[in-house]
């Protein structure tokens, strides 16, 4: 089975080289540069995993997670984030709250992206 992960960041150098790592390990990876483009994905085609952003213009990444938690709870969601006006580990803990299965703090590895997909879509 392919499994198709919907890859959310408003940087496209991040977007594009998570959706490269992705693809090379046999994922089908779509992209969006902002939440309110993701939810218009998410609507249309139901991906098995989301990683996004949270820290993101025109609709941030708490507004994904609440949104596919309401509309989608089987979809498994992992949040990333490099800070902002807060530090990482606390946008971090607020999605974990939300409903993200999983959180990773930017920078981080493909080894680590790759270890919190395995075990999200296995589970």
């Amino acid at each position: 089975m392919m499994y198709e992960i919907l890859v959310v960041d408003d940087e496209p150098m991040v977007r594009e080289g998570l959706k490269l790592a992705l693809e090379m390990e046999g994922f089908r990876a779509i992209t969006a540069s902002n939440g309110m483009e993701a939810l218009k994905m998410i609507r249309s085609q139901k991906p098995h995993l989301i990683i996004t952003d949270i820290i993101m213009p025109d609709s941030d990444g708490i507004e994904v997670i609440c949104s596919v938690r309401e509309k989608n709870p089987e979809i498994k969601i992992i949040a990333i984030s490099g800070g902002g006006r807060i530090s990482a580990q606390d946008h971090l803990r607020v999605a974990h709250q939300l409903g993200a299965n999983g959180i990773l703090a930017k920078p981080f590895t493909t080894e680590q992206l790759l270890c919190e997909i395995n075990r999200l879509l296995s589970a």
